[in-house]
């Protein structure tokens, strides 16, 4: 005969398993929501429109912040979240860039990723993240145009983590590799913000040590716009 003790530990047990699969229903880890009101607004491109989606994290999204008449200037579309790593950006990547139809595609990523916000950092799984979504660009006939992770002395929220410079350097290296195999185009942000002692990102662009200014944005327009040109 079973017990009320048991009984009650079961239901109890059937309760939790029920609340844990809600909360994990409703964590949403990429993020999808913050853009689909935009994106199903947005629609299909009107004949005729090249569009440009930059893909990236707070660097991204604080760039339409800073800088808005930038992005409406040329019609580029911002897709930064903040706090998230390529994990997330390979998640959200259709509904943020392929279902948009972009004719090409400006992806920034790493620095969370190194900052490991989303868990331990492993080079070798970033670099993979970043290939499978200019693969997947380019099966959609979008162009990819790669850039650097910053430079950044360290990462305030993550003390932990005291080699920073020494792992966006090697992932940088790696990237630009395979870009140049490949005839990828690639922005180099990190030496045009580096500090004069080379140890992070130069303190006139930035207000800490990760986050551009406005005139580290500024830095950055000038590289990008001509990358961007030459593409469309």
């Amino acid at each position: 005969m079973i017990s009320l003790k048991t009984i009650v530990l079961a239901a109890a047990c059937s309760l939790l398993t029920c609340n844990v699969a809600v909360a994990q229903n409703h964590n949403d880890f990429a993020n999808y929501k913050r853009y689909a009101e935009e994106n199903a607004k947005l629609g299909k491109p009107a004949k005729g429109e090249k569009r440009v989606v930059f893909m990236g994290n707070s660097i991204t999204d604080g760039w339409v912040n800073t800088h808005p008449d930038f992005f409406k200037k040329h019609g580029y579309i911002g897709r930064g979240i903040s706090g998230q790593t390529s994990y997330q950006f390979l998640l959200r990547f259709r509904e943020d860039v392929i279902n948009l139809e972009p004719k090409v595609l400006v992806l920034n990523y790493g620095t969370n990723d190194i900052a490991e916000n989303t868990g331990p950092y492993n080079e070798d799984i970033t670099f993979g993240n970043i290939l499978s979504m200019v693969e997947l660009a380019q099966a959609h006939k979008i162009k990819v145009i790669l850039t650097s992770t910053l430079p950044a002395r360290n990462f305030g929220w993550r003390p932990s983590v005291t080699d920073a410079m020494e792992k966006i350097r090697s992932l940088n290296a790696r990237v630009k590799a395979y870009a140049e195999e490949n005839g990828i185009q690639y922005v180099d942000y990190f030496t045009a913000l580096l500090a004069p002692d080379k140890g992070g990102m130069d303190t006139k662009y930035t207000p800490e040590t990760v986050h551009p200014n406005a005139a580290g944005y500024d830095v950055m327009e000038a590289l990008i716009v001509p990358a961007i040109e030459k593409a469309l």
